[in-house]
């Protein structure tokens, strides 16, 4: 019971913090079309994401936000391997989120935010259920002194407070992450999903290195039975290291690529309770994520 207890607290953190840096990104991020794949090099199986993301703020009076958006992941699993089960049921996953947040500035470089997740993440093969729908929401303080005109270096510190449901641990996890411009041509960042040391060529050009966990947990509307146990959802975690490379278009406008190697891969059927039911191919593969975003 330990284990299976400290096995779901490490993949809350991993799902908490994947939605608390959401939080600054809904403020820098209007818009979002992204590519994601990993193919296994010793196995036929491969997993490939597309992802849209819209943000609209709202400005309320001063530096005050309302922020409405959403964002859609089409995740395809092409599982060819020989699975003792029909693979057809996991062929397509859809997690679909509404983003509301509110932000404002207090005294000093502290600015809080407020968001609000409703989630569906499903197979959608069918209408939608009770069981697709998934809460999630953070709190979060927000130290942004990377404009500050006190001769300081750029830095910006997060730390909240983060609960999701999907995860099934009934509190709330602690957040934070820390960012620092050490001069005109080194930057980085340290927490967790992701951390990163970024080299700038130019006001233009920047390739960074970097580490990142990503993931998912979805719902399947088709329970599958596998060795006389019946798995209700699916997970994927993935922790991945490499370097990736971004370009401005315009002042907004950003293409960007990130590729590696992933060092830590879990496909996962689960039951109700979140439990272990199958374990899908896990073997490490190379990374590819592209995408362009339009931000503030």
């Amino acid at each position: 019971m330990r284990l299976c207890f400290r096995l779901k607290l490490l993949f809350a953190i991993v799902v908490f913090v994947l939605g608390g840096c959401q939080i600054y990104a809904q403020l820098t991020d209007l818009a979002r079309l992204e590519y994601s794949f990993i193919p296994s090099s010793r196995s036929e199986d491969q997993y490939t994401r597309l992802r849209a993301i819209l943000n609209y703020p709202i400005k309320i009076k001063n530096e005050n936000y309302v922020i409405v958006g959403a964002e859609y992941n089409r995740i395809i699993l092409n599982l060819e391997e020989p699975y003792p089960f029909d693979t057809g049921v996991l062929d397509r996953l859809h997690v679909i989120d509404l983003n509301l947040g509110y932000t404002f500035e207090t005294r000093g470089d502290w600015r809080l935010g407020f968001q609000f997740n409703p989630r569906i993440a499903s197979t959608l093969t069918r209408g939608i259920t009770a069981n697709d729908i998934f809460f999630n929401g953070g709190i979060y303080a927000i130290k942004d002194r990377t404009k500050s005109a006190d001769g300081s270096k750029p830095n910006r510190l997060i730390l909240g407070l983060t609960y999701n449901t999907t995860v099934g641990v009934p509190f709330p996890l602690p957040f934070i992450s820390y960012y620092r411009k050490i001069n005109d041509k080194w930057s980085y960042s340290a927490g967790i999903p992701k951390s990163n040391l970024k080299y700038f060529f130019s006001d233009k050009a920047i390739l960074q290195g970097f580490a990142l966990l990503d993931g998912y947990f979805a719902n399947l509307q088709q329970p599958i039975t596998v060795n006389g146990k019946t798995a209700e959802n699916i997970s994927l975690s993935v922790a991945v290291a490499g370097l990736g490379f971004e370009y401005l278009l315009t002042k907004h406008l950003v293409a960007y690529t990130y590729s590696g190697f992933t060092f830590r891969l879990d496909n996962v059927l689960r039951n109700n309770n979140r439990d272990e039911i199958f374990r899908l191919d896990n073997l490490n593969a190379f990374y590819l994520r592209t995408g362009i975003k339009f931000k503030i």
